[in-house]
């Protein structure tokens, strides 16, 4: 059976994920309204957030057993490894539009457990020299109020992250308003690396966070410019990847 969906996996994945939810103050849980909860609660991390097969380079669900999806294997993306926490739909869906757009960052807690508690990131976590979050452009940052991707990094590896090598030099409209071919060409020159910090990527393992991977446009376009600039192994989190 496929380690990522054994209980002898799956279980102490979620022990992690619930022991640390406890710690936190008590709430009402977004999901199910049980309250006291936390900000999810363990029924609905144990309904919602099932571990489940995906491929290694952009995060697609795949049939057990297979490493890459069909796409991956004719043109592989210039990921080393890409992994996401869930699907993005119901409920992790509207909690990071809650997250994004409603100005609730403290969202950030749960997600950042949730992900450190998937498959495969606390061991992609470790072996980075670098964990980046993906920029936002001065005109985003200045809409929203801060950047979700920066936060999750934070709580993810604090002693890694660092926000100043991958720039976001050009403002483009939302990814998800464009069509895929638009997408990649509106992200054309997007992303640069900090020149005096060019030489801190060289040989690097880094790590990207993001909050949502929908055509993986924009982490391509980023996971390029790093590898020109000489990283050598490039892995994706991202909390959800869109199917």
């Amino acid at each position: 059976m496929n380690r990522l969906m054994s209980s002898e996996y799956i279980d102490p994945m979620f022990a992690r994920l619930i022991k640390g939810m406890l710690h936190a103050l008590p709430s009402q849980c977004r999901v199910c309204h049980a309250w006291p909860a936390q900000p999810v609660c363990e029924a609905c991390v144990n309904r919602f957030a099932q571990p489940q097969a995906r491929c290694e380079t952009c995060a697609l669900p795949v049939p057990e057993g297979v490493r890459r999806c069909g796409v991956c294997v004719k043109t592989p993306a210039p990921l080393d490894a890409c992994l996401a926490a869930v699907s993005y739909a119901f409920p992790w869906s509207d909690l990071i539009v809650d997250y994004k757009f409603h100005n609730n960052p403290g969202l950030s807690s749960a997600f950042s457990l949730l992900l450190s508690s998937t498959p495969w990131v606390e061991p992609a976590l470790d072996a980075a020299d670098k964990v980046l979050p993906m920029p936002l452009s001065k005109e985003r940052l200045k809409t929203r109020g801060f950047n979700q991707a920066l936060i999750l990094a934070r709580q993810l590896a604090p002693d890694k992250t660092d926000h100043r090598l991958l720039l976001r030099i050009k403002d483009t409209p939302p990814q998800s308003s464009l069509r895929r071919a638009d997408r990649l060409n509106s992200l054309d020159h997007a992303f640069a690396v900090e020149p005096l910090l060019i030489g801190q990527l060289k040989g690097a393992r880094l790590v990207l966070i993001d909050d949502v991977m929908t055509s993986g446009a924009s982490l391509y376009a980023a996971a390029r410019v790093l590898r020109a600039a000489g990283a050598a192994h490039i892995t994706a989190l991202v909390i959800a990847r869109t199917e």
